[in-house]
């Protein structure tokens, strides 16, 4: 009987197939999970534009009007005369705090001017109205 000689020198390969299974389903993961990152807060349609200019400051305000005319300052609901005073501390800290105002399209135009007179007369005179691109047709 004659055996099979084995060759002196093996396969020192490394099988890579696991390793690029492993790179594809945390591509896969990353993907559907940046899918799931929205931008935080209280859910309003904002108004459209076709001009759109994304500003980003440190020190800013973002207010938020939802379209039952509630206001929201971050995630926490507010009135007009918790707004006004919010506003007066943060003008007495930094005078030059953007207010970015997030107004869904069907609030009530009367409510926004309110909002941005309260800031105006607490003294923080730069304002921004948060809208979203127009669509191309």
């Amino acid at each position: 009987m004659r055996f099979m000689e084995r060759d002196q020198e093996e396969d020192t390969r490394i099988d890579l197939t696991p390793l690029v299974d492993t790179v594809f389903l945390l591509l896969i993961f990353f993907m559907l999970a940046s899918s799931f990152v929205i931008v935080p807060g209280i859910k309003v349609e904002l108004p459209q534009a076709v001009h759109e200019r994304i500003l980003r400051e440190k020190q800013e305000i973002r207010i938020t009007i939802t379209r039952d005319n509630r206001i929201y300052v971050g995630r926490n609901r507010v009135d007009l005369d918790s707004l006004g005073k919010i506003f007066r501390e943060r003008a007495k800290k930094a005078p030059s705090t953007l207010v970015v105002i997030n107004a869904d399209s069907r609030a009530l135009h009367g409510r926004v001017v309110e909002v941005m007179d309260l800031a105006k007369t607490a003294g923080l005179n730069n304002l921004a109205i948060a809208t979203r691109p127009k669509r191309k047709r």
